[in-house]
């Protein structure tokens, strides 16, 4: 089998014809309509030939004997890798997404689903985000409000931009005004702990305190103690159900083996690792069919990018779709939504 660096100039310009066809009507492509379409000043049965050569060397293949041709793995990643054009997104699509992502700043959560919803409408695909889990978080603020006297609510606002409160009943009671002096030793000797050590942060530190400190802090421990544990990543996904009206998901069994990944989130999560670890760059990377880790993926691609706060990698976006996907578009979409999520983030989180 030939090496992709050996594909002559009429090779590159017919399989990338070939791709871009089939991509666009999901049906097997013949010479004929080769030449029809891209006016290529060449004969059908030189295509003919020049197909056959691709096929031959593993880059297209014939389903029936007397079909047109469909690319394989082999021929979507020489695409990806070598002939696609870059494209952009739209002003319009470039607003819609930045607008819709502004107007949920005040919740991390809700940026992160809104995410994952815009990447599946403006993609036609299924859209995932993964969100930080909350151990791999900071703490950046800590504020404790007195409701009663025995109930307090615990607010917890993180290095990524999330805001969580939590409700608890504490007895016996702290005095309501010792509560403002224990929300300052907090955020005074904790910013910057990781949230999920906080508790422990506190307790080992103990010893060091003395007098007042000691004492807010042993009343930081009893508070802690009663938060609930933390959550893991969540993992949104929307767009489920455009998957099953691709030709390719027809099939009741290839539709089985679909639903049963988008039920699997360890699965989805180790796709999108994959993915990104093929990625030299934060730049936005291809997953073609078997190159997917596990079973029961050979009809799918996913394009994923990392998204940062600051400096550091904190979770993942992609789209997930057939192989038969607009390469060229979701690239350029999970690329510019990564890059305006990290900048969000990074922007909530300060």
């Amino acid at each position: 089998m030939r090496q992709d660096a050996e594909l002559s100039e009429r090779e590159n310009l017919i399989l990338q014809a070939a791709v871009h066809s089939f991509i666009t009507t999901a049906e097997p492509v013949g010479s004929r309509a080769i030449v029809k379409r891209f006016g290529l000043d060449l004969s059908a049965a030189t295509v003919r030939n020049v197909m056959a050569d691709l096929e031959e060397a593993g880059y297209l293949q014939q389903l029936h004997t007397s079909s047109g041709r469909v690319p394989t793995d082999r021929g979507y990643r020489y695409y990806v890798d070598y002939l696609m054009r870059a494209q952009e997104l739209t002003l319009q699509e470039r607003a819609r997404i930045e607008s819709e992502l502004t107007s949920r700043l005040s919740d991390a959560d809700e940026v992160m689903r809104q995410t994952s919803h815009l990447l599946a409408l403006l993609s036609h695909q299924t859209g995932i985000v993964e969100s930080p889990n909350e151990g791999d978080a900071q703490v950046n603020r800590i504020e404790l409000i007195p409701v009663t006297p025995a109930r307090v609510a615990v607010l917890i606002a993180d290095s990524v931009g999330r805001v969580r409160t939590h409700m608890v009943s504490i007895e016996p009671s702290i005095e309501s005004a010792m509560v403002p002096r224990l929300s300052a030793f907090l955020n005074e000797n904790f910013r910057g702990v990781p949230v999920d050590r906080l508790m422990t942060s506190v307790q080992t530190r103990l010893r060091m305190f003395m007098d007042e400190q000691r004492r807010l802090a042993e009343e930081a421990v009893r508070v802690l103690q009663l938060l609930p544990a933390n959550r893991p990543g969540t993992l949104y996904l929307e767009g489920a159900t455009q998957l099953f009206e691709q030709p390719e998901f027809r099939d009741v069994d290839r539709a089985r083996e679909v639903f049963v990944l988008l039920d699997e989130k360890e699965r989805l999560l180790e796709m999108l690792r994959s993915a990104v670890m093929q990625g030299e760059s934060p730049r936005a990377t291809v997953l073609i069919g078997r190159e997917a880790p596990g079973e029961g993926v050979d009809g799918i691609s996913l394009v994923a990018a990392p998204y940062m706060v600051g400096t550091k990698q904190v979770g993942m976006i992609g789209v997930l779709g057939p192989r038969r996907m607009p390469y060229p578009k979701v690239t350029a979409l999970v690329d510019y939504t990564a890059g305006l999520l990290s900048r969000l983030l990074t922007r909530l989180a300060t």
